[in-house]
């Protein structure tokens, strides 16, 4: 792990301050998680856009799921 130093607004400090003494855990806890899931929000809103920009290259046709249901495998009746 590596140490880094930024600098909060006071009001901030005293309010994160609140909320780790009330969940238990530390200042530097509780920004690594929530740095943890900004990344991954912002991860899955880039597949999202990507997804989005994919089908908007390559529409899907009106029949490209339509298989007929004697050609659809549902393993043993």
């Amino acid at each position: 792990m590596r140490t880094i130093q930024l600098t909060i607004d006071e009001d901030l400090v005293t309010k994160v301050d609140r909320v780790v003494k009330s969940q238990g855990t530390t200042r530097s806890a509780f920004i690594r998680r929530l740095l943890r899931d900004a990344l991954r929000e912002i991860r899955e809103a880039e597949l999202d856009r990507k997804h989005r920009e994919g089908y908007a290259m390559f529409p899907v046709s009106p029949d490209e799921f339509s298989i007929p249901e004697s050609d659809q495998a549902w393993g043993e009746e």
